[in-house]
């Protein structure tokens, strides 16, 4: 099968500069590219060429400010039985135009069939023109079934996964030298409890509710530490006037606020271990941020919000747990200093989390779960040309 992947403009691919999709799309390659004719097309980059051979997979890289059209006529120049579309429903159109033999899936990682991304007509012409939908949380498939219900027979929901190899469990031993490394690293005590925050420095993230959450933390837990990791996008750890704000607001807990600014994403499983907690304080209708999975198979117990597709990956007090009332500094305060209090708890958490991984998100798994999708629409296509 030949299968083209269609990156956003956002961010080249492979991920040296971070993101979901490309980190998505880097894990699934390898189970994917000894059967399958693949190539990837995604924006240029300076340490990448515009075009290269990897492991027996194609890239092809175009310039972000005219990357739709330089996308549609490149696939005017091949033959792909499979053209996969990140996130951009709206490019399917111009793609099909540029080849009409292929078959389309399109995966949304976002709301992207939402009211103010696309228009009701454009969306029904959508829905007609791909063959599969994918979606990252059924979160995501309902915001589509609620504007176009007939998308029902061809969306289907793959979540994402990890690379257990680039996780290491804090309870090995190879993950406790690596904990004590980084803790030296950054100047943590061993004693210290760390509350951990991976993700952009956006008010939609909230890492300032947490920032007013740990004055109610430090009362029951004096030597928690909170780090946060991250910076104003990715790869990007220019200030704005929220990130400002943030180091402003640490200011009073002096040591006690750790920023290490944008950490490469190569870095992150080896981080995720410094952690006694892993905090997503998400305000918005996340889709399912990638960070549980990833802090479930380092071992991690979560607290997470109830928005969007968070929720899917957690089973509350099982393997962390769920803040309903997501914009109260209290409430987080209260769910973290449990788990910083109940080490034995935390740890059945963790050990639960793994293997909640280990059993349904590893990239094998979502290889798999495309592999079917792709399977079936080209069945679909000879059934119905015979």
């Amino acid at each position: 099968m030949k299968i083209c992947f269609i990156c956003t403009e956002k961010l080249p691919s492979p991920s040296i500069r971070g993101g979901a999709i490309q980190l998505m799309i880097d894990g699934v390659l390898p189970y994917l590219k000894d059967d399958h004719d693949i190539t990837v097309f995604s924006i240029t980059d300076p340490d990448l060429p515009d075009k290269e051979e990897r492991s027996g997979v194609t890239f092809i890289r175009f310039d972000r400010e005219h990357y739709r059209s330089l996308v549609a006529e490149e696939l005017t120049n091949h033959t792909f039985d499979v053209i996969h579309v990140y996130n951009r429903p709206a490019n399917v159109p111009l793609y099909k135009q540029a080849s009409p033999s292929s078959r389309f899936v399109v995966s949304l990682h976002n709301e992207m069939f939402a009211e103010h991304k696309l228009p009701f007509d454009e969306g029904q012409q959508i829905v007609r023109d791909v063959d599969a939908i994918t979606t990252v949380s059924n979160y995501i498939k309902q915001t589509v079934l609620t504007r176009f219900p007939e998308a029902e027979k061809k969306i289907k929901v793959v979540y994402s996964g990890v690379d257990l190899q680039q996780f290491i469990p804090l309870w090995s031993s190879e993950g406790k030298r690596i904990r004590q490394r980084l803790r030296q690293k950054y100047s943590i005590a061993q004693h210290e409890k760390v509350i951990l925050f991976v993700g952009r420095l956006s008010q939609s993230k909230g890492p300032h509710i947490l920032l007013e959450a740990m004055k109610y933390i430090l009362k029951k837990n004096e030597h928690a530490v909170l780090v946060i990791v991250g910076g104003k996008w990715f790869s990007d750890n220019n200030m704005n006037g929220y990130v400002r704000s943030l180091y402003k607001q640490a200011l009073p807990y002096g040591d006690r606020i750790i920023f290490t600014k944008y950490i490469p994403a190569e870095h992150i499983p080896h981080l995720f271990l410094i952690g006694d907690v892993f905090v997503c304080s998400s305000l918005w209708n996340e889709p399912l941020a990638r960070v549980h999975y990833e802090a479930m198979a380092a071992g991690i117990p979560v607290v997470t919000t109830k928005r969007g597709g968070n929720e899917e990956v957690m089973i509350d007090a099982m393997n962390g747990l769920l803040i309903y009332d997501y914009n109260n500094p209290l409430e987080y305060a209260k769910s973290i200093n449990f788990i910083l209090s109940h080490p034995s708890i935390a740890r059945g958490f963790a050990k639960l989390g793994r293997k909640f991984v280990e059993v349904n998100f590893q990239f094998h798994h979502v290889a798999d779960r495309l592999e079917r999708v792709y399977n079936e629409v080209l069945y679909e296509e000879k059934q119905n040309s015979t």
